[in-house]
């Protein structure tokens, strides 16, 4: 017992990880440099501009109005930064295509320049016109505005855990979402010449591990670790801020706003990356979900599974099928299949018959733009054993999945259900009901040509 307990510990601490027992902060750290974000390099990366664009960036606010979520209610503080502003200009820096001027508080910046310009007339009695004045202020040619619109607090929350003679562990994990809107706007004529709009999900993680058993008489054992890792919400704020910036100036250079001196093809490689990405942008739903066509017209399927036979004889026996089928789409969701079945029934001391059938099948793909979709079919057949007797026709329907493994292969589980209008199948005919059959089976569609998404 000692043994197992000892060793359910050392399996403990080991599954807890190295992160829950050698990053811990044991000391005061100094300061550093703030880190990147993935889009900051992104950011640094665009093509050069012809000529810097002076942009004026009075408040970018937070327009969530939201504060910071708690177990039993909401505190004061604010779900979002307040500093958002002080974020955007950062970006327009490093993107070496705006000229940022100071407008948050330009109130301060006109007057130390009344404080300048007070000193010298007091302590300047030179009456020289060639006396050093004051540089006029840069004015912006275009004005950057928008804000934090939303911040959605457990937009997916889940976790598994497990226990098993008082050791155990588990592991939760939470989504939020931060959404910004930017748009550019000239200071010539007011007309808005770009918005956009970017979101940026924000992980959160907890695990952790315990172990609570007696390992003698009156001495209890209980051992607890674990840790949690949290987005930080500035770096979510600042990475959705910089790719805004970035998709600004994109936008600007492929409606010829913006001017760059870098070569053709380069820009052009760069403006196809983003175009690629609006479109996949422009298909995707929720929780990451990308909706485009995946399969194509044609396809062949190949498949295999057992039957069960539900007929007039007891204890039926699991037996072999198999199949290949042509598919043809009539549209995205609905599709023809015709298909050819070989296969065997059995009932126990009883009855061992094989059968082809014939069958074509109406099938619905509920989800037919998604790698993973549950189907329906319906349809009717034709059967008959070996030796071209015992004739039957039969109407079957059955459901399951359908994952694609590939660009043009599928995976499929199904389930059919075969009602036969004939009681002959198990070549007894007894009573007044028919007999019927089931399949479970496995199956594999190719679907021929490249798609072609829309």
């Amino acid at each position: 017992m000692k043994i197992k307990t000892y060793f359910s510990l050392f399996i403990l601490i080991s599954l807890s990880g190295c992160a829950g027992f050698y990053n811990q902060p044991t000391g005061i750290e100094k300061a550093i440099i703030g880190e990147g974000t993935p889009a900051t390099s992104l950011l640094k990366n665009l093509p050069t501009p012809k000529e810097q664009v002076v942009v004026g960036v009075y408040k970018f606010r937070d327009q969530t109005g939201q504060y910071k979520p708690q177990e039993n209610g909401s505190s004061f503080s604010t779900a979002v930064t307040q500093g958002a502003t002080s974020i955007l200009i950062k970006a327009l820096e490093d993107s070496k295509w705006f000229i940022p001027i100071e407008r948050e508080n330009v109130g301060n910046l006109l007057q130390e320049r009344n404080l300048i310009r007070s000193t010298r007339q007091e302590y300047i009695k030179s009456t020289n016109p060639n006396d050093t004045q004051l540089t006029p202020l840069l004015y912006a040619g275009v004005l950057l505005e928008g804000g934090i619109v939303s911040y959605d607090s457990n937009i997916i929350t889940g976790g598994f855990g497990a226990r098993y003679f008082g050791a155990g562990g588990s592991v939760k994990y939470r989504q939020d979402r931060v959404t910004v809107y930017l748009r550019m706007v000239s200071t010539s004529n007011g007309k808005i010449l770009k918005s956009v709009y970017i979101s940026k999900t924000i992980l959160s993680q907890a695990v952790d591990q315990s172990l609570f058993r007696y390992v003698n008489f009156k001495r209890l054992l209980e051992v607890e670790t674990g840790y949690t890792t949290n987005e930080p919400i500035h770096m979510a704020v600042s990475e959705a801020i910089e790719k805004a910036v970035e998709s600004i100036v994109l936008e600007g250079i492929k409606d010829g706003i913006l001017i760059t001196d870098d070569p053709k093809e380069k820009v052009d490689a760069l403006l196809d990356k983003y175009n690629k990405e609006n479109e996949v942008a422009d298909n995707s739903k929720m929780y990451g979900r990308v909706l485009e066509s995946r399969r194509n017209k044609f396809g062949i399927e190949i498949g295999a599974g057992t039957t069960l036979m539900d007929g007039d004889y007891s204890n039926p026996l699991a037996r072999p099928f198999a199949r290949g089928a042509l598919k043809y789409a009539l549209s995205q969701s609905f599709s023809i299949s015709a298909s050819t079945n070989v296969l065997k029934l059995a009932n126990k001391n009883s009855l061992d018959a094989g059968y082809v059938t014939l069958d074509l099948n109406l099938e619905w793909l509920l989800l037919p733009k998604d790698n993973l979709s549950p189907f329906f079919y319906a349809g009717g057949g034709y059967g008959f054993n070996k030796n071209f007797e015992n004739n039957h026709s039969k109407v079957q329907f059955g459901g399951g999945l359908e994952y694609l493994i590939g660009s043009n292969v599928g995976l499929k589980l199904f389930g059919e259900y075969n009602i036969n209008f004939s009681d002959n199948i198990d070549y007894i005919v007894t009573g007044k009901r028919d007999d019927y059959y089931y399949k479970f089976g496995l199956g594999i569609t190719y679907y021929l040509g490249k798609k072609k998404n829309k």
